[in-house]
């Protein structure tokens, strides 16, 4: 969701339109189409923005670039409020305002787009048939910093950092601040990436990341702070509530720090070390945001940077992602900051395909709903609710006439009930009164969830390349059709996980009818978490069943660890022609693990199956499939 000062508009257009003519910018439109060149390409945002605000901006069906490097700067950028699921709401910049259009065409023409800022390149609200394609998107300065490690001291428990010069930073009051365009961030989140194969490094959980906060060691009073209603300990706000500072940073030299206190192992020499700053202040500029619109299309668009995600979709149907590259650029280890690609709410189908997703700090794709808390029960239809994260204020669960199930998911993790959403009304970004057309049951408690049952879509990943990137692989959380089928997975946690998260993220849906075929695994979860490549998990302690209708077949499986598969809280199951095998490339993390762990769980079928692996024993269950055995 975008807010804007439409009061604003008129001068705004008369500013731009005057400013384009007395620069003399090089477009030009020919009838539908407008063209632009590369004497723009110091900073396109004004001529570019000059369209989108012209009276007649809605008959452009196309934009066309000359092919070459465009620098796009926030300080003429159209200003909006951007309400961002799953990264931090605030002001930020665009130049592709495509609000309320239909029919339109960007195409870049193999161009770069080099942006600068909180600056979100492609901003789409209510629009159909938007397509853009055949161009790069890349951040002069990036996001995030990057230092490689230089010398150690186990004794001491210390170690050094050279920094690049593209890389500024200060010290204030021993603490470690980067510099960038518009932007800074302290260390914050960290993890190490190995130079020699550009991806995670091999168990850097145990290193990573940096223990940069301890408790502190003088409060007064501050447990006597009551509040009448729940906080979440974990926004900004918060955060820092009973912490301090524990990393020092000194420098020796110009671009060479030590860093004191650090918790867990000394990083290795010739690591390098990727900092993006504090978790919840680091998700500003995906390069797309999409929300509340029909058939949006990529199509061969490389992002080689953002700060936040490649592309987040919200509440949107049919959506098209072809040859849509999320890969670092410039010599540095990171892409994104965050997801590759996230949608949340959406329907219709997700079509993902010949895609290629390196180097982000998070997962590849994600697709969920939300759930989202009843704190209040209003009247006869109507409720007030709670959203849960962060980073999801703001979030519309649904729009009129949508199907809205009731959950209690203590009793189960489908819904008891069903109601017509009619209306619902934003009292502030995490409370919202939601109306219904029929009467709400009696069975409905506060402390009760609701999930949009209209708000799921199929999904289709396909020919995709999955790797060198911090966390998993594909989040799966839809009951419509999912089919992944002929992608390479090398991921630093889980390649797939299958999850209903209702205690952090409120993320909802359970995967219904997941087909998982024709793939490669090749050494996943080298980050030293103690998971399964593909895993089945709720995050509720239950016996409940979460997911059903799962196969997995004639996959190739290629792992230095034991363990292949975590199903819990699954109704069948049949994993089925597919080979495993040990490939000897590093050093086994959990060599006492199973590769085959099976909990909560009914109607599991292994069949035709080649194992050429090392674990001992293969299967482990704990009872819930009486007489399973792996063939």
């Amino acid at each position: 969701m975008i807010t804007r000062n439409r009061k604003l508009i008129a001068p705004v257009v008369f500013l731009f339109l005057l400013g384009c003519s007395q620069i003399g910018i090089a477009q030009k439109r020919k009838g539908n189409t407008v063209y632009f060149d590369t004497t723009i390409a110091a900073d396109a945002t004004p001529a570019v923005l000059a369209q989108f605000m012209k009276s007649d901006a809605k008959s452009i069906a196309e934009m066309k670039f000359e092919k070459g490097i465009y620098h796009f700067y926030p300080d003429k950028g159209f200003e909006i409020y951007a309400q961002l699921s799953n990264h931090n709401n605030g002001l930020a910049k665009t130049a592709f305002p495509i609000f309320n259009m239909k029919n339109l065409t960007i195409d870049g023409q193999e161009a770069t787009f080099i942006f600068h800022g909180i600056n979100i390149p492609f901003s789409v609200e209510n629009s159909q048939n938007i397509k853009v394609m055949n161009l790069s998107i890349d951040w002069g300065m990036s996001f995030h910093s990057e230092g490689k490690i230089v010398a150690v001291d186990p004794v001491k428990k210390t170690f050094d950092m050279q920094i690049a010069d593209e890389y500024p930073y200060e010290i204030r009051n021993g603490q470690l601040i980067f510099i960038k365009e518009y932007y800074e961030h302290n260390i914050g989140q960290s993890i190490l990436f190995d130079p020699k194969t550009t991806a995670i490094s091999y168990d850097t959980e145990a290193y990573t990341s940096l223990t940069t906060r301890t408790k502190v060691k003088t409060q007064h009073n501050v447990k006597n702070i009551k509040y009448k209603y729940p906080v979440d300990p974990k926004a900004p706000e918060n955060s820092r509530v009973g912490m301090e500072d524990k990393l020092v940073v000194e420098q020796l030299q110009p671009g060479l720090l030590r860093v004191f206190n650090h918790g867990k192992k000394i990083p290795e020499v010739g690591k390098i070390l990727t900092m993006k700053g504090e978790q919840g202040q680091n998700r500003f500029a995906p390069a797309f945001h999409v929300v509340a619109s029909q058939n949006f299309e990529a199509n061969n668009v490389n992002v080689h940077h953002a700060c936040g995600m490649g592309i987040i979709v919200e509440n949107s149907e049919n959506l098209t992602l072809d040859n849509f590259n999320v890969t670092p650029s410039q010599g540095r280890m990171v892409s994104t900051t965050a997801d590759a690609t996230h949608f949340v709410g959406c329907r219709g189908k997700i079509t993902i395909k010949n895609c290629t997703f390196n180097n982000q700090l998070d997962d590849a794709v994600n697709v969920h709903g939300t759930y989202q808390e009843v704190v209040d029960v209003l009247g006869e239809n109507s409720i007030g609710i709670k959203v849960g994260h962060y980073q999801q204020q703001g979030f519309s669960i649904g729009v009129p006439d949508d199907t809205i199930g009731l959950v209690n998911l203590h009793q189960s993790f489908f819904e008891y009930d069903k109601l017509t959403l009619k209306s619902i009304e934003k009292i502030n970004s995490r409370y919202q009164i939601v109306t219904f057309k029929e009467k709400i049951p009696s069975s409905l408690k506060k402390g009760d969830y609701i999930e949009n049952l209209s708000a799921y879509p199929e999904l289709l990943v396909q020919n995709c390349t999955i790797s060198k990137n911090r966390a998993r692989g594909l989040l799966l959380s839809t009951p419509k059709k999912i089919v992944v089928e002929n992608n390479y997975f090398a991921t630093e946690m889980e390649a797939i996980l299958v999850p209903v998260e209702s205690g952090y993220w409120y993320e909802s849906g359970s995967a219904l009818d997941l087909t998982i075929r024709n793939n490669t695994f090749q050494d996943c979860n080298i980050g030293g978490q103690n998971r399964g490549i593909i895993r089945f998990e709720t995050d509720d302690e239950s016996k409940n069943v979460a997911f059903k209708n799962i196969l997995i077949e004639n996959n190739k499986i290629n792992q230095f660890d034991d363990l292949i598969l975590e199903v819990n809280n699954t109704d069948g199951l049949r994993f089925k022609g597919n080979t495993i095998s040990n490939s000897g490339t590093f050093k086994m993390i959990y060599p006492e693990n199973p590769a085959f762990s099976i909990k909560t769980s009914k109607n599991i079928i292994f069949e035709n199956n080649k194992y050429l692996g090392k674990a001992n024993p293969i299967l482990k269950t704990d009872g819930s499939v009486p007489n399973l055995k792996f063939k």
